[in-house]
């Protein structure tokens, strides 16, 4: 009885540290444990494992999972669940399966949190169809399924454009006499609107309000956000109006009303609200900020301009975004060359923005600038990928494939990874010029970054000049 307290002890001991992040700590305690003759038992492994792969890395906590086995205590579903939630964390599908599969091989049955994980990694990488097929198993197991479970399909259901059977999937449990949780209707709601399905999202929001349970801030301001986006600014509005006289208004339902004003060219009305949530004390974060600066630039710079003195007179900080904001708004304008020396101001100051130089470059190739906007790349001392790629981009579309093509080259030589899409645009453009696509797109084949798809391509074309005369008839239409 004594040691298996002292077990407990050494495990409650071990728990405390790892749940600080000192594992360091932990396993010291494990060790001198054990010198006192205090055996671990599988608990003591399963909190070690949980907490590297938690806090450091999935290599880590499947060694201390390792280190288990050589002390001959047998894993159980909670040792596999805490490996298959690190690698579910990092997007790794394979692992995860391997996993799935190696622990019904050695005897340890999947609980409904194995399944749960497995689906929630599946829809991380964009295979619904899998996370969909992992859910029948479930069902075919026996296994009742938590209320999570069903939070996970609606999600990934919503997310990747399957509103229609998450819905159905809500109303076979409402039908079956399961009672949603209101995290159940938050994510249905969200997914609704955001795949456009307003009426849908409306019906839910009053089945809500009948089943004894009130809209919360999320529900609110997901459904303020979508009628603001389809242009039922009033409804939006009146919402809000309603969330306040709860007392539930916070900063981003003033954000998302602020929103829906500037969008309607109420400034006035935006000004107001803005007073207002700053002296009910409420805090606003950099992205809510930038958000409403960016929406302002689209309807009055001067405007966008006067808010960002506003805020920063209450002690507000512009960061890099802020600035390539306004930056983007000048351009938008058409006034480069105030945007240009906003840009020299920030340097001036030591701050490098290169999110700013980089929608300067992209607006001076869009509105036929483009030697100017090769004037400012080359005066440029850091560059990026996103610089790359866009400049990449606007000269193919001038049909400067050559400059186009001797820029990617120049990328890969200083070791900067562009978009795939970039290294396509260049190759593709080339096959409107036939007599040029062997001289110009000869050199691309000495680099390692082309992907097989690519060399394929290049393959083909050049072996098959027909091949060439069909994509140009393909593009033509």
């Amino acid at each position: 009885m004594g040691s298996r307290l002292s077990t407990r002890l050494l495990n409650i001991c071990i728990s405390c540290f790892c749940k600080v992040k000192k594992l360091e700590k932990a396993e010291v305690t494990l060790v001198d444990g054990i010198r006192l003759g205090v055996i671990p038992d599988v608990v003591t492994y399963n909190i070690l494992i949980a907490a590297y792969g938690r806090f450091v890395s999935f290599h880590e906590a499947y060694s201390v999972f390792h280190r288990m086995l050589k002390a001959g205590i047998r894993p159980d579903v909670i040792s596999y669940n805490s490996l298959i939630a690190c690698a579910t964390k990092r997007c790794e599908v394979t692992l995860s399966h391997n996993l799935f599969e190696e622990m019904q091989q050695v005897g340890v049955y999947p609980n409904v949190w194995s399944y749960n994980m497995l689906m929630d990694c599946n829809f991380r990488v964009g295979n619904p169809a899998e996370a969909w097929k992992v859910y029948h198993d479930l069902i075919g197991s026996n296994i009742s399924p938590s209320p999570t479970t069903y939070h996970i399909l609606m999600n990934g259901l919503c997310k990747y454009g399957y509103p229609k059977r998450a819905l159905d999937l809500f109303r076979t449990l409402v039908k079956h006499g399961c009672k949603p949780c209101l995290e159940a209707y938050n994510i249905l709601i969200n997914g609704l609107c955001q795949g456009g399905r307003l009426k849908d999202a409306a019906r839910i929001v009053k089945k809500l309000r009948g089943s004894g349970y009130d809209l919360d801030p999320i529900a609110y301001t997901t459904v303020m956000k979508c009628y603001s986006r389809s242009g039922k600014f009033k409804k939006a509005i009146d919402l809000f109006s309603e969330m306040k006289s709860k007392g539930l208004a916070d900063a981003f339902a003033y954000c998302t009303v602020i929103g829906a004003y500037v969008k309607m060219g109420r400034l006035k009305e935006a000004e107001e609200y803005m007073e207002q949530m700053m002296q009910n004390g409420i805090q606003v974060d950099s992205v809510c900020d930038n958000n409403l600066i960016n929406l302002y630039c689209r309807q009055n710079l001067e405007a966008a301009n006067g808010l960002v003195d506003e805020i920063e007179r209450g002690g507000w900080v512009c960061d890099e975004y802020t600035h390539a904001i306004l930056v983007d708004g000048l351009c938008r304008a058409g006034n480069f060359e105030r945007a240009q020396q906003h840009i020299q101001y920030m340097d001036a100051m030591g701050h490098l923005n290169l999110v700013a130089y980089n929608s300067l470059i992209d607006r001076l190739c869009k509105s036929g600038q483009t030697n100017r906007a090769m004037e400012i790349f080359e005066s440029m001392e850091l560059k990026d990928s996103f610089t790359y790629s866009s400049l990449v981009h606007n000269l193919c579309k001038k049909q400067l494939f050559r400059t186009a093509c001797k820029l990617l080259l120049s990328c890969a030589e200083n070791g900067i990874k562009t978009l795939i899409s970039a290294k396509w645009a260049v190759i593709q453009a080339h096959t409107m010029n036939c007599g040029k696509i062997r001289r110009v797109c000869d050199p691309l084949l000495d680099h390692d970054w082309l992907t097989g798809k690519v060399q394929a391509f290049l393959d083909q074309l050049f072996r098959n000049p027909d091949y060439c005369r069909h994509v140009r008839m393909e593009a033509g239409r």
